[in-house]
């Protein structure tokens, strides 16, 4: 399957690694700057490998290459102009979340890949996580009974040096906060868990320690789901000195879990009313990972490979990934506002809350 890879930044080494481990056919890399492209290929001993074609301008590689799939990796403000440009050139793509950057654009992609028949995967590669698919497992076989409520931590930390690597970082235009970058992993993975149908988000934003950003490095929320349960949402960059944790709890009434590590990777509670033989194996379940991005991507690109060739849905799907932007988005109108957001959001732009924490 002939793949490119739009974007050679600090995650693009974790989609070399999922390529490699798939036996992709890596056609051609694309990045604005040809030493993010050759320090990338670097990394994998491919720096000499010349039938990887280099591409400073996306536009020119998915013409000349006609791949069946594209990642997309580049800072996240134009995240949804080329995945529509891939999309309408009939090429299958992978998004690196957040998916987009507004809900009016997040839905023109779903509509764009409806239309044109291609998948779109959005890259919240977590999911795949041992721990959290050893635990929807448990969800959706009804070992929780009722929920009642949930929690995501995300206690990270992200200095000035990781900010100077690149000027689109904390943005509003091309990043957005904590909230936006660093979180919206684990509130994909909250709200997935708990149902969701979000009714309304309630929140709070502050920037206590990043001034040089336009940006929040810390959030708080709390969310009422559909189903009646209820959720917490902690997100920042600010816990010295280093990524401290990210952490998901589930409360039901006849289960709790918590699943911890630095990028909800182990298992730190299993406790179910129904105790069986195979939970011996999850108590204290540890996943080693050689980055905070884990080891899903892998598995992202295994699933996609095989939602294109039977033609289904990838387990991750651009709806999922219009899910968790909502949230976001939903987070930062209630921040802006100092007022609750109901949900389904009406379209929102980052964008809109510029000046926000000048």
């Amino acid at each position: 399957m002939k793949y490119v890879l739009i974007g050679c930044g600090r995650i693009a080494v974790n989609h070399i690694k999922a390529v490699l481990n798939n036996h992709l056919e890596l056609a051609a890399v694309c990045d604005v700057k040809p030493e993010a492209m050759e320090t990338l290929l670097a990394k994998h001993g491919l720096e000499k490998d010349t039938s990887i074609r280099r591409y400073t301008d996306y536009r020119e590689m998915i013409e000349a290459e006609q791949p069946t799939l594209a990642a997309i990796a580049t800072e996240s403000g134009i995240h949804a102009e080329i995945a529509l440009y891939c999309i309408a050139h009939g090429v299958n793509v992978i998004i690196e979340k957040p998916m987009a950057m507004s809900m009016a654009d997040a839905d023109a992609i779903v509509e764009a890949a409806q239309a044109h028949h291609v998948k779109v995967c959005a890259c919240h590669q977590n999911r795949f996580n041992p721990a959290v698919q050893a635990t929807r497992k448990a969800l959706e076989e009804g070992r929780f009974g009722k929920l009642s409520h949930g929690s995501i931590h995300v206690r990270w930390n992200r200095n000035k040096g990781y900010y100077d690597q690149a000027p689109w970082r904390g943005t509003w235009a091309q990043d957005g906060g904590c909230m936006m970058n660093q979180c919206i992993h684990g509130v994909d993975l909250l709200r997935w868990m708990m149902g969701d149908d979000v009714v309304e988000v309630y929140a709070q934003t502050a920037q206590q320690f990043h001034h040089y950003l336009e940006c929040e490095d810390v959030g708080m929320a709390v969310v009422k789901f559909a189903n009646g349960s209820i959720g917490t949402i902690e997100g920042t960059t600010n816990v010295y000195p280093k990524n401290l944790e990210e952490t998901l709890y589930l409360f039901g009434e006849t289960g709790t879990v918590k699943i911890g590590g630095t990028s909800t990777n182990n298992i730190d509670v299993w406790q179910f009313a129904d105790q069986r033989e195979e939970d011996a194996a999850l108590q204290g379940l540890q996943e080693a990972t050689s980055n905070v991005y884990g080891n899903g991507h892998t598995a992202v690109y295994a699933d996609m490979m095989d939602a294109i060739v039977h033609d289904r849905a990838p387990y991750i799907d651009a709806q999922a990934g219009r899910r968790a932007l909502e949230m976001i988005l939903a987070m930062y109108q209630s921040a802006a506002t100092g007022m609750p957001v109901k949900l389904p959001l009406k379209d929102v732009a980052s964008v809109d809350f510029t000046g926000r924490f000048k």
